[in-house]
């Protein structure tokens, strides 16, 4: 399954793209971040950020989207364009006829971290971890739109977890742990 994973903004429009086995192993495909200047009319950001993830579904392909649900936020300003960005998205995925998962914060940061009140550094590690990469994606929009990804993917997958129905997250941890350990009586 390849998943497109969207944190929609209007100055930071975070896009990833993952490939997820029936094992829910991932592999980075691609990501990005669809910037637009904060002094251009709000129509051309809204065209520009449909035209970047446009290129992404056409360049990619991918078979479904994942896009952050917005969440109640005490700036107006920054609801308004994040819904703006959100309401694009939506209607590029609509317009290629694929199916679209809204996911909230805490709900990506579970499927990831598994503690859904993870940190932006959480997550950004546990996408690294999960995807093989050095280091986490910059900036953190990149980051959060694989965690979309990766949420919408295995939360939408029917195929069991290995190891006791652990999540891939909770098995890169617990893998991670055993290294950490290993190195440690090792030393």
């Amino acid at each position: 399954m390849r998943v497109l994973g969207i944190d929609p903004g209007l100055t930071r429009c975070g896009i990833g793209i993952v490939d997820v086995s029936p094992t829910r192993t991932a592999t980075l495909v691609y990501v990005g971040v669809i910037r637009t200047e904060p002094g251009l009319p709000l129509e051309q950001r809204l065209q520009a950020i449909a035209v970047g993830i446009a290129q992404a579904v056409d360049e990619f392909g991918p078979t479904a989207v994942g896009i952050e649900r917005m969440f109640a936020q005490h700036n107006l300003r920054t609801v308004m364009g994040t819904a703006q960005a959100s309401g694009v998205a939506l209607q590029v995925a609509a317009s290629r006829g694929l199916s679209v998962g809204l996911h909230t914060p805490s709900e990506v940061k579970a499927a990831v971290t598994g503690y859904g009140s993870a940190d932006k550094r959480q997550v950004g590690a546990m996408v690294a971890r999960v995807l093989g990469l050095a280091a986490a994606p910059k900036p953190a929009d990149a980051a959060d739109a694989l965690a979309i990804a990766l949420c919408h993917a295995w939360k939408g997958s029917t195929v069991v977890f290995a190891e006791g129905d652990l999540t891939p997250a909770q098995l890169a941890w617990q893998r991670a742990a055993r290294t950490a350990v290993g190195q440690r009586m090792s030393s």
